[in-house]
């Protein structure tokens, strides 16, 4: 084994340090670590690691690609869905001044409908009222006839019983019988 020597000194004391670093076959520690990575960097070459590394690269950069031709698909779509909805809102829209401009014509045909059949109503309940009117008045003139004939019959019953006593009676009944005879 050689050893390589190395001379410090120390400033602050002024004694001169003699280190000794340990080698196999004139290699360091330094060397070895140098020697493994160039070891390390053969194999991951002659097992083509590099290689493999790009394929993988190259996959993945693969997969991100019909990712994103995917998504701009689903864009393109999504897109296309939102100028249909549009053109739906506008078309409902549209519909929807139809509704209420329909509506609103109804609402003006029932409003005339119902002031039609108002009158309608008025002209009959006045017509109602008339004949009640006219048969109230009808009734009132027939029971003012009936207490005036009442009256009257009370009246002639109380005359004829105030002029005609039994002689007069008599007298009208002979002559009312005379008269049956010469009907024959």
């Amino acid at each position: 084994m050689a050893e390589a020597s190395a001379v410090k000194t120390v400033e602050h004391t002024g004694v001169v340090e003699l280190h000794h670093e340990p080698s196999v076959f004139g290699i360091t520690a330094p060397g070895f670590v140098a020697l493994s990575m160039l070891v390390v960097i053969g194999l991951m070459i002659w097992k083509k690691v590099p290689k493999m590394i790009a394929g993988a690269l190259d996959s993945r950069i693969a997969t991100i690609r019909t990712q994103l031709d995917e998504a701009s698909q689903l864009r393109a779509e999504a897109e296309a869905q939102l100028a249909e909805a549009k053109a739906r809102n506008a078309a409902s829209a549209g519909d929807a001044a139809a509704i209420v401009a329909h509506a609103q014509a109804e609402a003006a045909a029932m409003l005339v409908k119902a002031e039609a059949d108002l009158a309608d109503l008025v002209a009959r309940r006045q017509t109602m009222a008339e004949d009640k009117i006219a048969a109230a008045e009808r009734g009132a003139i027939a029971e003012v006839r009936a207490l005036a004939a009442d009256a009257a019959t009370r009246a002639a019953a109380t005359i004829l019983a105030e002029r005609h006593g039994v002689d007069a009676d008599k007298a009208l009944v002979d002559r009312t019988i005379a008269g049956l005879g010469r009907l024959n």
